[in-house]
């Protein structure tokens, strides 16, 4: 697995790449500019780490974008009341809250996420 970090309008993303494929061709590695690994995705795993300590997990039940989250962060939310919305398939999905709670976050709008990873705590 190898690391790279990208930036996408303005916003740094790390990614980690699997390598799939025989070592017959094996790619140069690119040297990325230091200005690439600026301190915003640093100072955002902690919050997601921060989020992630208490209260019932809502994972993803398959890889998709995150397309728009239907409550503001630290809202009341009642069981099976929709609080995000992920598109799989050209298709938009409900995602729901498993249980009474206030909602925290882990996810942006726009993310793509994979499965089982964990879009929201309910606290």
């Amino acid at each position: 697995m190898r690391n790279f970090i990208i930036t996408v309008d303005g916003k740094s993303y790390e990614v980690g790449v699997e390598e799939v494929g025989g070592s017959e061709k094996r790619a140069v590695p690119v040297q990325t500019p230091v200005q690439a690994a600026a301190a915003p995705p640093k100072t955002e795993a902690p919050k997601a780490t921060a989020v992630n300590k208490n209260g019932t997990k809502v994972v993803s039940p398959f890889p998709g974008l995150i397309k728009n989250l239907l409550c503001a962060e630290g809202t009341p939310v009642k069981k099976d009341q929709p609080i995000l919305v992920l598109e799989a398939m050209k298709m938009d999905n409900d995602i729901t809250a498993p249980c009474d709670g206030v909602v925290s976050y882990c996810v942006q709008k726009g993310a793509n996420v994979e499965t089982d990873t964990v879009l929201a705590v309910i606290g």
